[in-house]
C-alpha cells in the first residue's frame, strides 16, 4: 500500500501469486476528476485510529485496509463533512456474472443509458460502462485460471466496468500496450446518485474481494455456487 493516493498495489494468496492489476507503467463522470481527488493526495498511517474529531477544517477521508481469516481483502471508507459553515460536501466516487439485466451509462457513447441484454458481460472490444444500483455481490469468472474473484459491497450502489482493448492501451501513456489482455476493472462505486454529507455526516463505504478457487464448488466456475461458497467461508 502506497501512502501517495492511499493505493493498494498488491495483495497475494498462500501460493504467491499476485492477485490485483498494477500496470507496469504504473471516467470522468461528475463535477470531480477521474477516480476522485483523494488519489492524488499524501496519506498517513493511523496505527490507532480514533473516532472523527470534532472539530476539522473541511472534511476527513479514512480508509481501513484488512485481511480476512481466508485471506479475503477488505477496503472500508469514511468520509465526514467537518464543516462548520453550514456548506454541504459531495462526492462520487473475465467474464463477470450479477449484473445481467441492469440499465448501465456507456462512457464510449456518450453516457447514453441502455440495458445489458445478456446474463454476463464478456470481452471482446474496449468496455467503459457505469452500471447502476448494481446488487452487493458481483462474480468475476476466470476460466484461465479456474479461479472466481467474489466482490461483496456496502453503501456503494454503482459498479464500473472497464477494460481499453488494443487501442485505448496503446493510447494511454501509463498502460502497457498488451496489458489489456491480463486485467479488467471491476470496482464498485456512487457515480450516478453523488453523496452529500451536510455538516457532521459520516459515509462509509465498504468493498471486499475474495478469490474462489474452482474446487471449492465442484469444479465449477458457477457464479451463484461461488458468492455461496464465500459467504459461507466469510461467516
Amino acid at each position: 500500500m502506497y501512502l501517495y493516493g492511499g493505493h493498494v498495489t498488491s495483495w497475494k494468496n498462500e501460493h504467491g501469486e499476485e492477485l490485483l492489476f498494477v500496470s507496469s507503467k504504473f471516467s470522468n463522470h461528475g463535477p470531480l476528476e477521474s477516480h476522485g481527488f483523494a488519489r492524488n493526495r499524501f496519506w498517513s498511517i493511523d496505527p490507532d485510529p480514533p473516532t472523527f474529531p470534532k472539530k476539522f477544517i473541511h472534511y476527513e477521508f479514512r480508509l481501513r485496509v484488512a485481511l480476512g481469516l481466508g485471506g479475503d481483502l477488505m477496503l472500508t471508507s469514511r468520509i465526514r463533512n467537518m464543516n462548520t459553515d453550514g456548506k454541504p460536501f459531495t462526492f462520487a466516487e473475465v467474464r463477470v456474472e450479477g449484473l445481467g439485466t441492469l440499465d448501465y451509462l456507456d462512457n464510449l457513447q456518450n453516457k447514453e443509458r441502455f440495458t445489458e441484454q445478456g446474463d454476463a458481460i464478456t470481452f471482446e472490444t474496449e468496455v467503459d460502462r457505469i452500471y447502476l444500483s448494481a446488487p452487493t455481490k458481483t462474480a468475476i469468472l476466470d476460466h484461465e485460471k479456474k479461479r472466481t474473484f467474489a466482490i461483496r459491497k456496502d453503501g456503494l450502489p454503482d459498479a464500473v466496468v472497464w477494460n481499453p482493448w488494443d487501442k485505448k492501451a496503446k493510447a494511454l501513456a501509463d498502460f502497457g500496450d498488451d496489458e489489456y489482455k491480463h486485467m479488467l476493472c471491476v470496482e464498485t462505486a456512487a457515480i450516478e446518485k453523488p453523496v452529500t454529507l451536510k455538516p457532521g455526516e459520516e459515509w462509509r463505504g465498504r468493498q471486499e474481494l475474495c478469490a474462489v478457487p474452482s474446487s471449492y464448488c465442484g469444479g465449477l466456475l458457477d457464479a451463484r455456487k461461488v458468492l455461496q461458497c464465500a459467504e459461507k467461508m466469510h461467516y
